[in-house]
C-alpha cells in the first residue's frame, strides 16, 4: 500500500458497508420526514378546499336551473346518468347526492 492511499474495508459481497446511521442523520431524516407528513397535510387541505368549492358550484346551477323552472327532478336524474357514463371512474354524482349539492349551496 502506497503513503498516502486509502483503502475501504468492504463486507464478504465485495461492497462497501453501509455507513452507521449518526444522532445527527436521525435528526436529518426526521427533519424530512415531518416535511413530508406537512405537505401531505396541507395538500389533503387544498382538496378539500376544491371539492367543497366543485359542490358549491353544482349546487349553484342546479338550484338556478330548478327555481327558472328550466330543470325538474327528472333532469337531475338524467344529469347523475350523463356524469356516470362519460366519467364512469368517479363516485359520488348519483340523483340524491345531486340535490344534496344543491341543499347545501342553498344552506349555506
Amino acid at each position: 500500500m502506497s503513503k498516502g492511499s486509502t483503502t475501504v474495508a468492504k463486507s464478504a459481497r465485495g461492497t462497501p458497508p453501509r455507513p452507521k446511521v449518526t444522532d445527527f442523520d436521525e435528526a436529518a431524516f426526521a427533519e424530512i420526514s415531518k416535511l413530508i407528513s406537512d405537505s401531505r397535510a396541507r395538500a389533503l387541505l387544498s382538496v378539500t378546499t376544491v371539492l367543497i368549492d366543485l359542490y358549491w358550484n353544482i349546487g349553484e346551477i342546479i338550484s338556478r336551473k330548478i327555481s327558472a323552472a328550466e330543470w325538474d327532478d327528472g333532469v337531475v336524474a338524467q344529469l347523475a346518468g350523463y356524469i356516470a357514463r362519460t366519467q364512469p371512474a368517479l363516485r359520488g354524482f348519483t340523483r340524491s347526492n345531486l340535490f344534496r349539492r344543491r341543499q347545501f349551496y342553498e344552506t349555506y
